[in-house]
C-alpha cells in the first residue's frame, strides 16, 4: 500500500504529473518484443569467449594459442600481445581528478583470480568455450593480498605502480570541519566502535552482454547493456584509437543494473577487437559465474568511527577512519570513496568533524559502483553508532535522531546549503504511522522467538556529489501532427524513467500523455547524456526534458498567436488545444495549429534542454519490526514502514515500486547476501544464484510506503527529486537496530547472518 501525501501550501493542478499512467513500455514487455542486447541476431554472427585465470596474482610467462586456433570454426584469438595496449579507465567516467587510469584491454599481468587474459571468436558457443581449453596460459606466480590489511603492510608488493604508498588507490580523502580536538572535550559521552562492510554484489537479471559490428567505412556500432551508452562510446573511441563518429553505442532495454553496469568491461572492448579482426559481427554473454567475478561488486571495507555526546543529546565530534577495499582495480572507488566520506559530514548534525577515506588494492575481484554510492556503508555505521549513544545517554532512538537531524540550511556533503529539511519530516510520521511509543514498550515475547523494532535514516543526493559536475540534455520535437518526440540518452534500466520523464513532457507542453513518443539510447541519434546512475534520471534528465518541452511551448504559441488574435502570452494549451486565457472561449486543436497549411509546409518545431544542477537531496526514515529465533539465529523481517520526502512525485507506483525493490536489496545485503572470496587463494565460492543468498518474493515483508513532498527542490521538475538509491540506504541499520531491540546484542557488520545472532547470544549468556 501507498500512501501519498501533498500537502496544500504546495498543492498544484496537474493533469499528468503526480498520476500513475500506464508505463508506456508495458506492451513491449509482456508481450516478449521488447528488445534486449540478448535479442540482437545478425548475419554471420560469432560468438566470442573470454578465457579466465586462475591464480590471483601472477605474470604471464607465455600464451600458446596455436591449438585454438587450429580448431574448426575458430576465426580468432586475442591476447595481450595483439590487442592495443592503451591505458584506460574502468570507470568511462572520470567522477574526479583522482581517478586513475589502471586497466588495459588485456595485460601480461593477472591481478585476481577470474580476469581475463585471452578471447575467442568461434562459429558456436560451444566451439569458442572449447578453444579456450585449448589455450595454454603459463604464468609466474606473485605474492597475493586479500585484505586490506594485508595489502598496507610495508611489506606487500604493490599492486600497481601509480606512485602512491602502498596500495593506495587515490591520495587520502580528507574532510574536515571545526575544531575535532575541541568538540571531543566538550564531550560527556564519547562511543566508538570499528564496523565491518561485506561484499554484496547487484545480481541484475540481465547478464552482460554486447554485440558488435563494423561497416565497410570503419564505423563501429555496438548494441551493450550498459547505464553508461556515451561514455563507452568515448573509452572506446580512446582505446581503439577511432574518432567519437566512428562509434555508436545503442541500449533500448535493459534487464537492471542498479549501478554495477557503469563500467566498461572487457568484453565490450573485446568483441569489437574480434569483430574488427574477422570482419563478421561477434555476441559476448556472460555467464551467471562471470557476473560475479567479471562483474562489479559494492565496495567491501572497515570503518572505524568514534563520536561525542552531550549529556542532552547533542552531537560535538565525528572522527573517522573509512578504508573501501577496492579489488584488482580502481573503478568507482576515488568516487565511492570521496562520496561516502563527505557523506559523514551530514545525516545528523555535528560542528566539529575529521574524516579520512581511503581505496586499497587487493587481489580480489572489482568492487564498482552500486545502488547507495558510498552511502551504504557509512551512513551504515553513524546510524548504529547514534543507536547505540542513544541508548547509553537515555534517550528514545527516534527522539534522538529526530533532535540531531540535518536541517535547512545546513551543509550538505556536497558543499551546498540543504534546501528543505525532509528528514525530520520522515521520523515523525514513521513514529506515528508505527505507533512508535506503544510498540517499542511492548513485550519483546519470553520465549523461543523476540521480537524488536529499529529505525534507520538516510539522506542522499541527486547529481550532488562533491566537486562534480553533471549534465543532463533532452531534445523535445513536435511533429506536424501535434504528436511529441523525446529524444533522451538515459538508459531504460527498467525502472519506468521515460514514462516519468513522457510525464513531465506532456505537463509542461500540456498535451495528452499518449502523444509523446521516447526515443532513447543511441548516441548517434539521442543528445549526450552523462548516463542513468546517482539518482538522477527523473530530477536532471527530467529537468532537460522540461526545460527543451517549455522551449516547445513558447515557439506553439508564438506560432498559433496570429491564428487567435492573441499575443503569445495570452494563449495556453490544454489536453491538446490551444486556447485563449482572456474568456473568449477561442481556440484551436493542436494539431491544426501546427499541421501544413495550404500551400505552406510544417513548421519546425524543436526545443533543445541542457541542465546542470548543483544540489539535491532526499531523505527517508525506515521503522522495522524484525523476529529472532534464539534457536536457530534466524531473523525474519515482519513488517517495514519506509517514510520517504522525494519533492514532488512525479509516477506514484513507481516511485513506490523503487523504494519496495531497494528495501529487498536492502534486506538481502544486511541479512544474507555476501560474496565470499577464499582468502587463502582468491577464488570466488559463491559465483551463483544457488550459493549467494538473496531473499525471494516469500522472504519480503508487508511494506506500508508513505511519500511525502514536503520539501520540493526548486531545481527539479516541479521539485521532484531522486528515489532510486534511497531505500536501500536506510533499511540496513533499521535491521540491525531491530535486532537489538529484539535481544540486546549489537552488530557491527553486516550481512548478520543466523550463525552470526547465536554466536552473540552465547557470548552475552557467558557474559551474564
Amino acid at each position: 500500500m501507498t500512501i501519498h501525501d501533498l500537502p496544500v501550501a504546495t498543492k498544484q493542478t496537474f493533469s499528468v504529473v503526480g498520476k500513475s499512467v500506464k508505463r508506456s513500455d508495458t506492451l513491449e514487455k509482456v508481450t516478449g518484443t521488447a528488445v534486449y542486447a540478448g535479442d540482437i541476431i545478425l548475419p554471420g554472427m560469432l560468438h566470442g569467449k573470454i578465457k579466465r585465470c586462475e591464480i590471483a596474482h601472477a605474470r604471464i610467462k607465455s600464451i600458446d594459442t596455436s591449438k585454438a586456433l587450429a580448431l574448426k570454426g575458430v576465426k580468432a584469438v586475442l591476447t595481450h600481445e595483439n590487442v592495443p595496449r592503451v591505458l584506460h579507465y574502468g570507470s568511462p567516467h572520470p567522477r574526479s581528478s583522482s581517478v586513475t587510469k589502471d586497466q588495459y584491454i588485456l595485460d601480461d599481468r593477472v591481478r585476481y583470480w577470474g580476469e581475463g587474459v585471452a578471447a575467442v571468436a568461434a562459429v558456436t558457443e560451444e566451439i569458442a568455450e572449447e578453444a579456450l581449453g585449448l589455450i595454454e596460459v603459463e604464468y609466474e606466480p606473485l605474492p597475493a593480498v586479500f585484505t586490506v590489511e594485508d595489502a598496507l603492510k610495508p611489506d606487500a608488493l604493490a599492486i600497481h605502480d601509480n606512485g602512491l604508498d602502498k596500495n593506495n588507490v587515490l591520495p587520502p580523502v580528507i574532510v574536515e570541519r571545526g575544531d575535532i580536538d575541541q568538540g571531543f572535550a566538550e564531550a560527556d559521552l564519547i562511543v566508538e566502535g570499528e564496523y565491518d562492510l561485506g561484499r554484496p554484489t547487484a545480481a541484475y537479471m540481465e547478464p552482460n552482454i554486447c554485440v558488435t559490428q563494423w561497416d565497410g567505412n570503419g564505423k563501429l556500432t555496438i548494441w551493450s547493456s550498459t547505464q553508461t551508452a556515451f561514455m563507452v562510446r568515448g573509452a572506446l573511441a580512446e582505446v581503439l584509437g577511432i574518432p567519437l563518429n566512428k562509434v555508436r553505442v545503442v541500449v533500448d532495454h535493459m534487464g537492471g543494473g542498479f549501478g554495477a553496469k557503469q563500467d566498461l568491461f572487457q568484453h565490450e572492448f573485446l568483441s569489437a577487437l574480434l569483430a574488427r579482426e574477422t570482419a563478421r559481427p561477434v555476441r559476448m554473454e556472460f555467464t551467471r559465474k562471470e557476473t560475479f567475478f567479471g562483474g562489479r561488486s559494492r565496495h567491501p571495507g572497515k570503518i572505524w568511527l568514534k563520536q561525542g555526546f552531550t549529556k542532552d543529546g547533542r552531537i560535538t565530534a565525528r572522527q573517522a577512519r573509512v578504508v573501501f577495499n577496492s579489488g584488482a582495480y580502481g573503478s568507482h572507488s576515488p568516487g565511492v570513496t570521496n562520496v561516502g566520506t563527505a557523506a559523514m559530514t551530514s545525516l545528523y548534525r555535528c560542528d566539529n568533524i575529521h574524516l579520512e577515506g581511503r581505496a586499497i588494492y587487493t587481489n580480489t575481484p572489482i568492487a564498482g559502483a552500486f545502488r547507495g554510492y558510498g552511502v551504504v556503508q557509512t551512513y551504515f555505521a553513524i546510524d548504529l553508532q547514534v543507536d547505540e549513544a542513544a541508548e547509553k545517554l537515555g534517550f528514545d532512538p527516534a527522539e534522538f535522531k529526530l533532535k540531531n537531524a540535518v536541517r535547512e540550511g545546513d551543509i550538505a556533503p556536497s558543499n551546498h546549503p540543504i534546501v528543505g529539511h525532509g528528514l525530520e519530516d520522515c521520523i515523525r510520521r514513521g513514529m506515528a504511522e508505527s505507533d512508535w511509543y506503544t510498540v517499542r514498550k511492548a513485550p519483546k515475547g519470553d520465549g523461543v522467538k523476540r521480537r524488536g523494532w529499529g529505525i534507520g535514516c538516510e539522506m542522499h543526493g541527486s547529481s550532488a556529489y562533491p566537486g562534480i559536475k553533471e549534465q543532463g540534455n533532452a531534445i523535445v520535437k513536435m511533429n506536424e501532427d501535434g504528436t511529441v518526440t523525446l529524444l533522451t540518452g538515459t538508459a531504460g534500466l527498467g525502472t519506468g524513467a521515460h514514462t516519468a520523464l513522457s510525464q513531465i513532457v506532456a505537463e509542461e507542453l500540456g498535451v495528452p500523455f499518449e502523444d509523446i513518443a521516447v526515443v532513447q539510447g543511441d548516441t548517434d541519434v539521442v543528445p549526450w547524456d552523462i548516463g542513468a546512475f546517482a539518482s538522477h534520471t527523473t530530477y536532471m534528465g527530467g529537468r532537460a526534458a522540461q526545460i527543451a518541452a517549455a522551449d516547445v511551448r513558447r515557439q506553439v504559441l508564438a506560432h498559433a498567436a496570429p491564428m487567435l488574435e492573441a499575443a503569445p502570452e495570452d494563449l495556453t494549451i490544454v489536453d491538446g488545444v490551444i486556447m485563449r486565457t482572456d474568456g473568449s472561449n477561442r481556440s484551436i486543436p493542436l494539431s491544426e495549429a501546427v499541421a501544413p497549411q495550404r500551400g505552406m509546409p510544417a513548421i519546425q518545431l524543436v526545443g533543445v534542454g541542457t541542465y546542470t544542477p548543483t544540489k539535491s537531496y532526499s531523505f527517508g526514515a525506515h521503522f522495522v519490526e524484525v523476529e529472532v529465533d534464539t534457536e536457530t539465529g534466524e531473523v525474519a523481517v515482519l513488517q517495514v514502514i519506509p517514510v520517504h520526502e522525494i519533492g514532488k512525485v512525479i509516477h506514484p507506483v513507481a516511485a513506490a515500486g523503487q523504494i519496495e525493490g531497494g528495501i529487498q536489496q536492502g534486506i538481502g545485503h544486511t541479512l544474507s547476501e555476501d560474496y565470499v572470496i577464499d582468502l587463502t587463494n582468491g577464488r570466488s565460492l559463491n559465483p551463483s544464484f544457488v550459493d549467494y543468498k538473496m531473499p525471494l518474493s516469500m522472504d519480503m515483508p508487508p511494506i506500508r510506503t508513505i511519500i511525502l513532498e514536503t520539501a520540493p527542490d526548486p531545481g527539479g521538475p516541479w521539485g521532484a527529486k531522486g528515489v532510486g538509491e534511497d531505500p536501500i540506504i536506510a533499511i540496513g541499520p533499521a535491521i540491525a537496530n531491530a535486532i537489538h531491540d529484539a535481544v540486546g546484542v549489537r552488530f557491527r557488520h553486516y550481512p548478520i547472518t543466523p550463525e552470526n545472532v547465536l554466536d552473540a547470544l552465547r557470548a552475552k549468556s557467558k557474559e551474564a
